[in-house]
């Protein structure tokens, strides 16, 4: 070893006379517990006089890191360091931000604490209510209490933070109930608000309810008694609505809405009012999950069948169950609506944790539209046109009798697009590009007055001049005709009727209440002023046919949505739904009954072992990284993997690139996985492996 790099005590003696004696030094005193704290000598930093401890959680999101660490408070940051405020610290080296949940006068640390190295913001934005949760939902799908808190908690904006608080609002006057009388067990539900007693309710609206109001009713009957709610909404189409009735309502000052689309100080600017205890109404998008309401009294979910509520980001936390735990954790209550049920909404009703909020019969039938099923074999009408969109006769009736009536009619189409898929007129064998086997299709629109050509959906080259491989056949077909195609066809079968339409990019918030034909695609129905006097849902064999174990069940929502906003059937209102009559999906929309279809999915369920009635865990990854982590993961007792199955393409060898396996469990050992996958990844991070992977609870899709 060179002497450049070896230990002083490894070096040679210098040849020079040894040095006089010095006289022996006095004894140390044993060091106080000060001094393992980091009591500073002369120009160092001193610690805080009263608890010199602060815990720091690290916006560090590996797994083995999922734990407070103590820092020194200095005595310059006594004041400023409270609790739940932002703060930066020295970690590995790197200044990393944080947040200080909690100050202590010990800590179990042995060696010397490092000092906090500034307090970022001395704004309190993670009170140990808004902790609690967070902790909670991450231990709950298996995460990391920082990707948690990146969910919860906006950017800072320094501006925005710097504002003079605003004033909050005087609580609002109890609204009318005399609506809610229409539902059984509807007033009885507002009387545990009224009282401030913990209720939760499974609430099944009318078709054609003005489920908005009735929402910012329970909420205002919550603010009253001056506590606080949270209102979550699929799309900022129902934020619009529901927004617009609270303010009416509560007052515009009461009430706060929350979307990720706002800017960064407005974003700010609003989720600090509710922090704040200004506004006691809070509505919003998936996001608003995680809302700092002060002394929340009810959380609502609308719709909560639908994916918009499942966040993307890991651990992909869904806004019921977190609303299910504030709920309980709080002792508040909770509302689960739609016009649809899910068999997640039944398991809490059949486990008697929430009790339904049904409208009687009578009510029922006088609400709702008549809903006429045709199946596969339907008589298509005799309009060249609607031949074209394969429209039945009695859709294009009751497209003819709503146009009569002065009422727009709805055309539900479940693609988007011109036309989605091409297939041989002769043999129906799919289209495909000879250039690189890519599917074909219409891209619409003309080029010199004529058509364009078919063109490949994968190397964009058209094909202008196809010929079957298997039959010869020159002809093409459409396999599935998309929303803007349909529109074309129909456009020409009712010659003078507006057509609009609407999905993708261009969703229609509303449409007037006058003779027009509005086709759109599943969730982008608009509303129509007085109702629809028509709903034709086509091609219902699409939406029926995939391959998902959620696919009746999201059909049935889908449908319902739409055909809710249809007249009731004394006012003319009719639905025609493309599919077999006999199907229990079918069945439960024409009897206006998703209960009953939602007992049905969730017993089939409970019999082939599948969410809600157990919990599973999705492990995506590359079949090495997949296999190494479930050699290091203990199931528990009723732990069973299924799979592992090829994600995406073979290659020529019949291996994939990636890997998927279900891991499923009872629910009462839903907890333990959850613990079990989290170590597994903890243990992965600290051994830095290479190859990522995708960890998820209680997924949506599990084909």
């Amino acid at each position: 070893m060179s002497s450049e790099s070896a230990p002083l005590w490894d070096l040679p003696e210098p040849s020079r006379p040894a040095p006089a004696p010095k006289a022996k030094p006095a004894r140390a005193k044993p060091a106080k517990a000060s001094a393992r704290l980091g009591q500073p000598r002369k120009g160092q930093q001193r610690p805080a006089p009263e608890l010199p401890v602060a815990r720091v959680v690290v916006d560090i999101p590996l797994a083995h890191l999922d734990r407070p660490f103590d820092y020194q408070v200095p005595e310059k940051l006594h004041e400023a360091a409270v609790p739940g405020c932002r703060v930066r610290v020295r970690f590995a080296g790197q200044l990393v931000d944080g947040f200080l949940v909690e100050r202590s006068e010990t800590t179990e640390y042995e060696r010397k604490l490092a000092f906090l190295e500034r307090v970022t913001s001395s704004e309190p934005v993670l009170p140990p209510a808004l902790h609690a949760v967070c902790r909670s939902a991450a231990d709950r799908y298996g995460g990391t209490l920082s990707d948690i808190l990146r969910l919860a908690i906006p950017p800072r904006h320094a501006k925005a933070e710097g504002e003079p608080p605003r004033e909050p609002a005087p609580p609002p006057e109890p609204p009318e109930r005399a609506a809610w009388a229409k539902y059984q067990a509807g007033p009885a539900f507002l009387d545990a608000l009224v009282q401030g007693r913990p209720a939760n309710a499974v609430w099944q609206a009318l078709p054609g309810e003005d489920w908005p109001r009735r929402l910012a009713e329970v909420a205002t009957t919550v603010a009253a008694r001056g506590r606080g709610a949270v209102l979550v909404v699929p799309d900022h189409r129902d934020l619009a609505r529901v927004h617009e009735a609270c303010a009416e309502l509560a007052g515009a000052d009461a009430v706060v809405a929350l979307i990720a689309g706002l800017g960064p100080a407005e974003r700010y600017r609003r989720w600090l009012a509710v922090l704040r205890g200004a506004v006691r109404i809070v509505v919003g998008t998936r996001a608003a999950m995680f809302a700092p309401v002060a002394d929340p009294g009810l959380f609502v979910v609308w719709d909560d069948g639908d994916d918009l509520h499942l966040d993307p980001h890991a651990p992909y936390p869904h806004v019921r169950d977190v609303l299910m735990d504030r709920a309980h954790a709080t002792r508040s209550s909770l509302l689960v609506g739609g016009f649809a049920r899910t068999a997640e909404a039944q398991f809490l009703v059949e486990s008697g944790w929430a009790q339904p909020v049904l409208a009687a019969r009578p009510e029922l039938r006088a609400a709702a539209p008549r809903v006429t099923p045709v199946g596969e074999d339907f008589d298509v009408a005799r309009d060249e046109a609607a031949r074209a969109a394969r429209l039945p006769a009695v859709a294009f009736e009751a497209a003819r009798q709503a146009f009569g009536a002065g009422a727009p009619a709805l055309v539900q189409v479940p693609r988007r697009g011109y036309v989605p898929g091409l297939a041989c007129g002769q043999c129906r064998t799919s289209a495909r590009c000879r250039r690189c086997a890519g599917p074909l299709t219409l891209p619409g629109g003309s080029v010199d007055g004529a058509p364009k050509p078919p063109a490949c959906r994968w190397c964009g080259v058209p094909e202008t001049a196809f010929r079957c491989p298997a039959c010869g056949s020159v002809r093409l077909r459409a396999v599935i005709v998309g929303a803007k195609r349909t529109a074309e066809e129909l456009g020409r079968a009712f010659p003078g009727v507006p057509v609009r339409t609407s999905g993708a990019a261009e969703v229609l918030a509303s449409v007037p209440g006058k003779p027009a034909l509005v086709v759109c695609t599943p969730g982008a129905e608009p509303v129509a002023e007085g109702g629809y006097g028509a709903a034709l849902l086509l091609d219902g064999w699409a939406l029926l046919g995939r391959q998902d174990l959620r696919a009746g069940e999201e059909t049935l929502r889908r449908w319902m949505a739409a055909a809710a906003l249809v007249r009731p059937a004394a006012s003319g209102g009719r639905v025609v739904v493309g599919a077999e009559a006999g199907m229990a999906v079918v069945q439960a929309l024409v009897r206006w009954d998703p209960s009953w279809h939602a007992g049905l999915e969730l017993a089939e369920r409970r019999e082939l072992g599948f969410p809600p009635a157990m919990r599973m865990a999705s492990v995506e990854g590359s079949p090495g990284a997949v296999a190494e982590l479930l050699d290091d993961l203990p199931l528990p007792d009723s732990g069973e993997l299924l799979g592992p199955v090829p994600i995406g393409e073979l290659d020529d060898e019949g291996n994939a690139a990636r890997e998927r396996v279900l891991v499923r469990v009872t629910r009462a050992d839903g907890k333990a996985l959850a613990a079990a996958l989290h170590d597994a990844s903890a243990r992965r991070d600290a051994r830095k492996a290479a190859e990522p992977i995708r960890l998820q609870l209680d997924p949506l899709a599990l084909i």
